[in-house]
């Protein structure tokens, strides 16, 4: 790259300013800018289509305003790759997403320009509304602060409460409305409908220089932002939006993947996500096809729904990357994409219960703790049918601490009646899903991202029962939950070359957990949990909660309970990551050695 100012290595982007660079060095900045990020995230994976269509508006916002003396916060920050290049972290960009590199997500770590470390979407303008309270009170109320929200983050019902609160308020927030008519996919919303009557008539060129843009504003009134309190205004906008001493909107129309041309030809997501692929071809179809655990998911509800018309998925703009995509195309009418919107989803799904439907609510294991309450109260207190599939549970890796599926154990576990079954192998997702379905009310099934059990046998268990895999002495008991079996079998293997036998079941349902099991377990000297979740509180605490049960609260042998400490894990591949919390095989054997000594 014949770089015009990304090898500046100051931490400001001074050179952005005006008269700093003209039209077109602008446009040439653009450019170079979209060839540095396909370039990088072919290689490391990552988040290609959302930033592709940012890169103009990212470049303007460091024109008009002074990051970090002014606060530019970002919903959802997987669109902030640009704003990471720009503000001091052109050369360390290679590391995305590696260890010990940068984040995919803002990172308070990483830059003094980074506020929030934002991936969970529709929590922005909340954020905004306290550090506008916050800058009010300070010795430099003259901050300005910046909200760029969009991309599918205004259809969750947080975003509201938040616009609410700056309108009430009058808050001194520029909010950028990054309308770019997605999310993850297309964006599923009646308001995203209302956003394209508010565009104005003669369209911003995406490559235009932000003061050329039309200075007459839209003929539709903008009566919803107006109604709250917030001003509403045009592309060319952000300097007179600087000025303002209340809320104001500037709705900036994007185009997603913008720039490259497989992300603009992929209709369904303009590659919101990637893994590493060639830059010239683009991903292919087998590259972004489902695979392991979400392809068994999604081909067991196309087999399922085929035989019962009453059951219904749901997901929060997730249905591709959960695996209903086939579903969806068979039964359109049978999919309900309610937009990033998990406590909706669960709801929702609550209500379809009550009337008779079967609903599957497919989520990302770390954005199911954005509905415990609903799972709770709506779902688990009226003893509802309804099944979680909570996909990426566990230790996931690239993305992060706000994406390791770490707690759902510990959080279901909390929901009174709440079956929650852990397949080992995608073979037993299947099972699994069939025995929620016939259950009388809710159950959660958990499970990992990709592919994992490949050493593992097809063999599959049944209902809620456990299964033995290996038949040891009486000396170690190893109760593995889901795809930490591999590892509990292996580290079995190890033990035996040093003359211990270890009995091995995979737990499969972790409640309700399994007697027979139970008793087995009681029989042994020592009796092991291995989980891939938060150990407070998880299925090892669980698991020897029941076997005190069991010994009538007298639990004369002890239980190791080896599982995911109370921390925040940074970004890592999944397997060193485990390895460096001794929850892989090497790990599992060591630690059963040091508890038998």
């Amino acid at each position: 790259m014949s770089a015009l100012r990304l090898t500046r290595a100051s931490p400001a982007p001074a050179g952005l300013h005006p008269p700093g660079l003209d039209a077109d060095a602008l446009v040439a900045l653009a450019a170079e800018i979209r060839e540095l990020i396909v370039e990088t995230v072919s290689v490391r994976g990552g988040h290609l289509g959302s930033n592709l269509g940012v890169v103009e508006l990212t470049i303007a916002l460091h024109r008009v305003f002074d990051s970090p003396h002014d606060i530019l916060l970002w919903d959802t920050g997987h669109q902030a790759y640009v704003h990471k290049i720009l503000t001091g972290r052109r050369a360390q960009f290679a590391t995305l997403r590696q260890p010990g590199g940068l984040a995919g997500y803002p990172s308070r770590a990483e830059s003094e320009h980074d506020w929030v470390e934002n991936s969970h979407a529709s929590t922005i303008l909340s954020y905004a509304y306290g550090l506008a309270a916050a800058v009010e009170r300070s010795a430099d109320p003259g901050r300005r602060i910046v909200a760029v929200i969009g991309d599918g983050a205004l259809t969750g019902g947080m975003a509201y409460e938040g616009l609410n609160n700056l309108g009430h308020a009058a808050s001194r927030v520029v909010i950028v409305l990054n309308d770019n008519g997605r999310s993850y996919a297309p964006t599923v919303s009646r308001l995203s409908q209302s956003w394209t009557a508010l565009r104005p008539h003669a369209p911003v060129s995406p490559t235009a220089p932000l003061e050329n843009a039309p200075e007459h504003p839209a003929q539709h009134p903008a009566s919803f932002f107006e109604s709250l309190g917030v001003r509403y205004g045009l592309e060319n906008s952000l300097r007179e939006a600087a000025d303002s001493d209340g809320p104001v909107v500037v709705h900036v129309l994007t185009r997603k993947g913008r720039g490259y041309a497989p992300a603009e030809c992929d209709h369904e997501k303009c590659l919101h996500d990637v893994a590493g692929f060639d830059p010239v071809a683009g991903p292919t179809m087998a590259q972004q096809a489902p695979t392991g655990y979400t392809r068994a998911f999604g081909d067991a509800m196309v087999d399922i729904g085929e035989e019962n018309p009453q059951v219904v998925a749901i997901t929060a703009a997730m249905g591709g990357p959960t695996g209903l995509r086939a579903f969806g195309a068979r039964w359109p009418r049978r999919l309900f994409d309610v937009g990033i919107g998990e406590q909706q989803a669960v709801t929702s799904a609550a209500g379809m219960a009550m009337g008779g439907l079967r609903p599957v609510v497919a989520l990302y294991s770390t954005f199911f703790s954005r509905a415990f309450d609903q799972a709770n109260l709506d779902v688990g207190l009226h003893g509802l049918p309804v099944v979680f599939a909570l996909d990426r549970a566990g230790i996931t890796g690239d993305d992060g601490p706000s994406h390791h599926g770490i707690l759902d154990l510990s959080l279901c576990l909390k929901i009174a009646g709440l079956t929650i079954l852990a397949p080992s192998t995608p073979h037993e997702l299947a099972v699994m899903l069939r025995t929620a379905l016939e259950l009388d009310g809710p159950a959660a099934i958990r499970y990992p991202k990709g592919m994992s059990g490949d050493g593992l046998d097809v063999s599959v268990g049944s209902g809620l029962s456990a299964r033995r895999i290996l038949a040891g002495e009486r000396e170690v008991c190893l109760l593995a939950v889901g795809k930490m079996l591999e590892p509990a079998r292996d580290a079995a293997a190890l033990l035996a070359v040093e003359g211990i036998h270890p009995t091995v079941w995979d737990v499969r349902a972790v409640r309700p957990l399994d007697p027979v099991m139970l008793a087995d377990a009681a029989d042994h000297r020592l009796v092991v949990t291995l989980e891939d979740g938060i150990r407070v509180g998880g299925a090892g605490a669980f698991i020897a909660h029941c076997l005190a049960d069991a010994e009538g609260n007298r639990r004369r042998h002890p239980v190791l309970i080896l599982g995911v400490p109370t921390a925040y894990i940074p970004h890592g591949k999944p397997a060193a990551i485990l390895s460096e919390l001794g929850l892989d095989t090497t790990g599992v054997a060591s630690a059963i050695l040091a508890a038998l000594r």
